[in-house]
C-alpha cells in the first residue's frame, strides 16, 4: 500500500488532540442554542437535542464543569461560563464560515450543514483563514 500523506503519525496526533475537545463544543454550541431559544437549559433539553440518555448527558456536564465551561446545580439550569461562552462562538464562527464555504463550491445547504458540522472541530487555523478570505471575495 502507498504511503500517503495522510498515513503520517503527526496528523493522527494532531486529529486525536482536536478530537479530545469536540464533545465540549457540541456542548457548548448546543447549551448556547438551546438558552437562546428556551431562555434555560437543563438535562433533559440536552437529552432531547443529542439523542441520548440523562446518564450520558450528566457524564459530560461534569466533565464540562471540570473543565470550568459550565456551572450547574443538581436538577437546576445549566449556565455557561465565560470560557464556555468563548468556546461556543468561535465554535459556531468555525461552522458558518465552513458551511458558507462549501455552499459557495456548489454543495447542497442540507449536505453543507452536515459537513461543516463534523469538519468545523478538525480544521485548522489557517485554513479557515483561507476559507474566510475566499468567502469575503466572492
Amino acid at each position: 500500500m502507498k504511503i500517503t500523506r495522510s498515513s503520517s503519525p503527526q496528523n493522527f496526533i494532531t486529529t486525536k488532540n482536536r478530537k479530545s475537545i469536540e464533545l465540549f463544543e457540541d456542548y457548548v454550541e448546543a447549551i448556547n442554542e438551546i438558552l437562546l431559544k428556551k431562555g434555560s437549559v437543563k438535562n433533559v433539553d440536552l437529552c432531547k437535542y443529542f439523542g441520548v440518555s440523562n446518564a450520558t448527558v450528566s457524564k459530560n456536564i461534569r466533565r464540562l464543569i471540570k473543565e470550568e465551561l459550565v456551572k450547574s446545580e443538581k436538577y437546576k439550569n445549566i449556565f455557561l461560563t465565560k470560557n464556555g461562552k468563548t468556546l461556543a462562538e468561535k465554535s459556531n464562527t468555525r461552522h458558518e464560515i465552513l458551511y458558507k464555504f462549501l455552499t459557495k463550491l456548489g454543495v447542497p445547504n442540507k449536505i453543507a450543514e452536515v459537513d461543516s458540522e463534523g469538519m468545523e472541530h478538525h480544521i485548522s487555523k489557517e485554513t479557515l483563514k483561507i476559507m474566510k478570505k475566499f468567502n469575503n471575495s466572492n
